[in-house]
């Protein structure tokens, strides 16, 4: 059996509706059968909490750039918060969206200089660092998924879903980050899950996706 401290996490990312907490929950699951393996423990996306807890709503996210800005500072320390967490008891993690999350809210919803300003908290430069090393999967946007569950922000329209897709890509190439595009054409989840974990099995160092919409 591994080290759990030699094992890669796996970030699961990308815009709304992705499928992203759906292929989290199927990788618990997928590693749950395999006592072999060092179970991973698995950070729950932590923006819905911090929306919750703190009473923000999407609205805020549209109207308010130092509300809006407030919001994703939280999310960046919760997910930086649950993170150490895990590390504190030598574990690894699946993690459901990450800290690239709030950098790319900032850049959309209030200023490039936002973005900036979270990108240099110590936080952020600890993160940066640890997803260096680990899996990083985008869910691409455009499968027949969208759905307002009345917390999470929604995109305008298809167009504006895809948008933000490549906002998430464009940010990770600009820092930096090694990942893999699950496609939205592979909607069968057990590929999905396969996909993921044949990157993560590989060992191997990420390479930025060219962008399927190309």
């Amino acid at each position: 059996m591994a080290d759990s401290k030699a094992l890669r996490h796996i970030y699961i990312v990308g815009a709304q509706n992705t499928g992203k907490t759906t292929l989290v929950n199927a990788l618990e699951a997928a590693f749950a059968k395999n006592t072999s393996e060092i179970q991973p423990r698995v950070i729950k996306e932590v923006a819905r909490n911090v929306l919750i807890k703190h009473k923000f709503t999407a609205e805020d996210i549209k109207i308010s750039p130092s509300r809006a800005f407030q919001l994703q500072e939280l999310i960046l320390k919760a997910q930086f918060d649950a993170e150490r967490g895990v590390l504190e008891r030598e574990g690894w993690f699946i993690s459901d969206r990450s800290a690239i999350d709030p950098i790319v809210y900032a850049r959309k919803y209030v200023t490039e200089e936002a973005s900036i300003q979270l990108r240099q908290s110590p936080e952020w430069l600890q993160l940066k660092e640890r997803m260096k090393d680990s899996v990083v999967i985008v869910c691409q946007a455009g499968a027949d998924w969208l759905l307002d569950d009345g917390i999470r922000l929604m995109p305008e329209n298809r167009e504006a879903w895809i948008q933000f897709d490549r906002l998430f890509c464009s940010c990770l190439d600009e820092l930096g980050l090694g990942y893999k595009v699950v496609p939205c054409t592979l909607t069968d989840i057990d590929k999905r899950v396969e996909f993921v974990l044949d990157r993560w099995r590989s060992g191997g160092k990420q390479e930025r996706t060219q962008w399927l919409w190309d």
